[in-house]
């Protein structure tokens, strides 16, 4: 392993336990355990998962004005961005969105969790936490507001899955407060003890936390953050609780086809270095109602709206499980045609399959009671023409070509905004 790459405090106890590592954004992470890359696939589909993500990065943002500083750096508009009747962000409720350059780039996505009224935590991606911190401190400029980078500084994992609530509940001081009133993208607690947030979430031992329900699986789960001095302790803690409940520890290749069956982008794969267009997350971005415009101002959203990229991010299902390797390079073609784009993003969802022309999961309540899927490969492309859901391309690397699908969506009755009491 090269000396300049990360490890995480976990790093020890994946090699004990037999994980396959391979370097991801600066840090030898697991790819899998010996249960294996399916089998932790399904287990939260079907029971529950977790995962070590103390490789992600935390910057906080604090002062007076810290909320314009966000609105002027973050793409969504904090004052009108939850729920259907598009409220204020309050204490207690985070978001997603990007981080834009002038030109309308990606430089992170990100989710924006609001502490206090002047007192947020952005959390970004592996390596991400100086440059995005650094982004911010450019245009704060004349602001009250102080950022800072605690990139290693917070330990996190996440527990996804059917029975996640109840392997947590387990090694938590006061449950039924913890989990009473907790929609998708609330959160409770603090990690950091000084905080008065701190007192809404322990552990059984007195350990703050902070308890999310959001996660990157597109399954019901949460993100717990601890400090790293506690890390190791929360871990262990959770391995034995959610042992009864048939929960896995999961690698990064479990993660990555989960997150494409729900069709969650990977940064600086999926979106990246061109414009944040044409592509299947315009939620991320604070659209007027006819979509015409943006409800406020933002770095980047001028280029965006001056914009005439013409490349298109499409997501796709295939017909079988069978993949194309993105590093190959794999190109998109129509049939009898030249390559009109690349692959971004090819895994393989082991929860789904077709039948009749139609996706089912293992957990779609209206799947014949006959039919057991085998899994489809899937993900995203890139390409240089506008495409219809329904229509058909072909990916092709060095070894094979795989004939998929265009969709809108793809492993179908996912669970993460189901009401929380569904799964008590």
């Amino acid at each position: 392993m090269k000396a300049d790459v990360k490890r995480t405090r976990l790093h020890g106890w994946h090699v004990q336990n037999g994980a396959n590592m391979a370097q991801f954004g600066q840090y030898d992470m697991p790819l899998w355990y010996p249960s294996g890359a399916k089998k932790e696939h399904l287990a939260v589909l079907s029971d529950a998962g977790m995962f070590d993500t103390s490789h992600m990065s935390v910057a906080m943002v604090q002062g007076g004005g810290s909320f314009d500083l966000l609105q002027t750096c973050f793409s969504k508009n904090l004052a009108a961005c939850i729920g259907k009747t598009q409220g204020p962000l309050t204490p207690g409720k985070s978001v997603y969105g990007v981080f834009l350059d002038a030109g309308a780039e990606v430089i992170d996505d990100a989710i924006v969790f609001q502490l206090d009224d002047a007192d947020y935590m952005v959390v970004v991606n592996a390596g991400m936490g100086g440059i995005v911190s650094a982004h911010l401190k450019s245009h704060a400029a004349g602001k009250d507001v102080t950022v800072t980078d605690l990139s290693d500084q917070v330990g996190k994992l996440d527990v996804q899955g059917p029975q996640s609530a109840k392997i947590i509940s387990r090694i938590l001081r006061e449950p039924d407060g913890v989990f009473d009133r907790m929609p998708y993208f609330a959160f409770k607690g603090h990690f950091d003890s000084t905080s008065s947030l701190a007192d809404s979430v322990r552990l059984a031992d007195g350990t703050p936390l902070l308890l999310s329900r959001t996660g990157y699986t597109g399954e019901f789960g949460f993100e717990l953050f601890v400090t790293p001095e506690k890390f190791i302790d929360l871990w262990d803690l959770l391995l034995d609780a959610g042992r009864s409940f048939g929960m896995l520890p999961c690698g990064l290749a479990a993660r990555d086809s989960l997150r494409a069956g729900a069709v969650l982008p990977l940064s600086h794969q999926d979106i990246g270095p061109w414009p944040f267009k044409n592509n299947p997350w315009p939620f991320a971005l604070p659209y007027t109602a006819d979509s015409s415009g943006f409800t406020k101002d933002f770095v980047g959203a001028e280029s965006l709206l001056k914009s005439h990229f013409e490349e298109y991010t499409f997501a796709f299902a295939g017909y079988d499980l069978r993949k194309v390797s993105t590093g190959d390079p794999a190109e998109v073609h129509i049939e009898g045609n030249p390559a009109i784009g690349r692959v971004l993003t090819c895994a393989t969802d082991m929860a789904i399959g077709r039948l009749d022309g139609n996706i089912f999961s293992i957990c779609s309540p209206d799947m014949p009671p006959e039919f057991k899927p085998r899994g489809l490969c899937c993900g995203f492309i890139k390409v240089n023409r506008p495409l219809n859901a329904g229509e058909t391309v072909v990916l092709k690397d060095n070894h094979r070509s795989v004939k998929v699908e265009i969709v809108k969506d793809i492993r179908p009755d996912r669970t993460a905004r189901k009401p929380l009491a569904n799964f008590l």
